[in-house]
């Protein structure tokens, strides 16, 4: 007996209350479906996302389930850049997470159908498939178009720091800011959004071929329906999501995420998904598997092209038949089929010769977006995992997108306590080449670890800088952030950690291929290994935390709650 049916005869008031609403006894006795979106006006990956869940709710109507309809509106971190709302950024992934969670256990269902876009929606969805653990689908809901000349959303900062410094006038940028988002649908490049669409595919729990797909063409609603049949399936052979999201599976979506160049927030996201599963995943893990495979898609930031045009080179299934041999193909999927399998069906049933046609109207070949193995961009993955005495339990960097005279290099130290102060020096040109800007008390316990896509931009459009800056952080990126940013260091300064003892003239030396990041000098001298412990020991006895901003909110509970950046930065209750 489905769960549904269990509940109605012990909560007798059930039935009653859901015929008050509209539904019928017939309705009562069919499976009961949760239809969860993040639909809401709050940003452009989210406000098409009603449209979808009606498409579903049909099919669902259609195969004989009665679907209900259930809202965790997200925020836009592009609307929450440069003031404090991007504090509650990574916060409301977990409060995503959490309200589903409080949503399935209050009324039970036999499955759920999960509908969003986005940097943190994606992952709180997942966490929650994970935690709630009944019969689950998601479906993502694909990426806005490019603009003008393949414009896209990352550019504008960078043309609001151009506009700043007086490089372009207020003219120009508002005539990019009318062109940059012409649909709607996730960022159009390999940012957060499209990452975890990826992810979640990678995964198996997404429709195989359904990530990044256009989300203003027909498509994308045949996908939905499909997810609406693969929900039903799994509800009748019950197939839980932990019979899915095995560590294998985690092991996949890392090598995907290798072969596309994908955010650095992923190592904020999976291992935060895997915890509600009780696996765990070290950040060395990252770093082992993108050592082993080759980096191959084309997609800015990193590369040149727009995100949609990866899923008219063929999408993640297009990666994986590249980076086949070193994927579990047997790995169980949301469609009742391993990957393997599925990798074979969606080859057989045309899937990419329809996707070709699209790349046949713009005069490009698969291969100009998605290159072969053999012809990589970068045979080593696109990210590092770096420790030293500045980064004790490690920090992260996007090494694909950092020029490669800046792999291995020494810094002089320009510490600032928010990345406010950062950004203000950056564009009064009081940041010059060979510096290492710090940034710090921006971790977790710090500001709730915002992103520092501003002050990154304001660096990597300064010609003078984009080669001769590095950017160190307790705080995160953008999926969109280019140039030499090293992020996640851990432990965090609010906790101690050695970022918090860093001062002006500090050399720092960081080693990408060796993937190491030290402090190795005091004032522009470099000193030996056991005296510059020493004088970080003298610097602690010193270090008392600046006094931080109180809330009396929910920002406040994350801070305190919040586990290391390098280790998924969840609330650790």
């Amino acid at each position: 007996m489905l769960k549904s049916q269990k509940m109605r005869e012990i909560a007798v008031e059930m039935d009653a209350l859901k015929m008050g609403m509209g539904w019928s006894e017939e309705d009562l006795a069919k499976p009961q479906v949760m239809l969860q979106s993040t639909y809401g006006d709050s940003h452009p990956g989210s406000a098409h996302l009603f449209e979808l869940m009606l498409e579903a709710e049909e099919e669902l109507i259609n195969l004989g389930a009665r679907p209900a309809k259930y809202f965790v509106t997200d925020i836009c971190d592009g609307i929450a850049q440069g003031h404090d709302g991007m504090n509650y950024s990574l916060l409301s992934r977990e409060i995503i997470c959490d309200t589903i969670e409080i949503q399935s256990r209050a009324t039970p269902f036999d499955g759920g159908l999960f509908l969003a876009s986005c940097d943190k929606s994606i992952p709180a969805h997942l966490k929650a498939i994970a935690r709630i653990d009944m019969p689950a689908v998601f479906m993502p809901g694909g990426v806005m178009k490019a603009g003008k000349n393949l414009l896209t959303l990352e550019q504008v900062g960078a043309y609001g720091a151009m506009m700043k410094k007086g490089q372009i006038s207020r003219e120009e940028l508002k005539k990019i800011q009318r062109e940059a988002c012409p649909t709607c649908g996730a960022c159009s490049f390999m940012g957060t959004a499209v990452t975890m669409q990826i992810m979640a595919e990678a995964l198996g729990m997404t429709p195989p071929g359904a990530a990044a797909i256009p989300a203003a063409s027909e498509e994308i609603k045949e996908f939905t329906r499909s997810a609406a049949d693969l929900l039903m399936k799994a509800i009748k052979l019950d197939i839980k999501p932990s019979k899915i999201l095995t560590k294998e599976a985690f092991e996949n979506a890392i090598m995907v995420h290798a072969a596309v160049a994908g955010s650095t927030n992923a190592l904020l996201h999976l291992p935060a998904i895997a915890r509600e599963l009780k696996i765990k995943i070290e950040p060395e893990l990252f770093d082992k598997i993108h050592r082993n495979i080759p980096y191959i898609v084309n997609v800015r930031p990193s590369g040149f092209y727009p995100a949609e045009y990866f899923w008219y080179a063929g999408g993640v299934p297009a990666v994986m038949e590249e980076i086949k041999e070193f994927l579990h193909l047997d790995q169980l999927t949301v469609t009742g089929k391993t990957l393997g399998e599925n990798l074979k069906e969606i080859k057989e049933r045309g899937f990419y010769e329809k996707c070709e046609n699209y790349l046949l109207k713009l005069g490009i070949k698969k291969e100009d977006v998605i290159k072969s193995k053999e012809n990589p961009i970068n045979s080593h993955g696109s990210l590092a995992v770096l420790k030293g005495n500045l980064a004790p339990a490690g920090a992260v960097v996007k090494h694909s997108a950092v020029d490669k005279t800046m792999l291995k290099v020494t810094l002089r130290a320009r510490p600032f306590n928010s990345e406010e102060e950062a950004y203000v020096a950056i564009i009064k040109g009081e940041v010059k080449p060979g510096d290492a800007v710090i940034i710090r008390y921006e971790g977790p316990k710090g500001s709730g670890i915002p992103e520092m896509f501003y002050t990154t931009e304001a660096i990597a459009s300064d010609p003078l800088l984009s080669s001769t800056v590095a950017l160190i952080t307790d705080g995160r990126f953008s999926g969109a952030t280019r140039g030499p940013a090293i992020g996640h260091v851990s432990p965090e300064a609010a906790e101690g950690g050695p970022i918090a003892l860093v001062e002006e003239g500090d050399l720092i030396r960081i080693d990408i291929p060796g993937r190491s990041i030290n402090i190795v000098g005091i004032k522009g001298i470099e000193k030996g290994k056991e005296e510059i412990e020493k004088i970080l020991q003298e610097r602690m006895k010193g270090w008392r935390a600046p006094e931080l901003k109180k809330d009396n909110g929910i920002l406040n509970l994350y801070r305190r709650l919040a586990a290391s950046p390098i280790n998924g930065a969840y609330m650790d209750y």
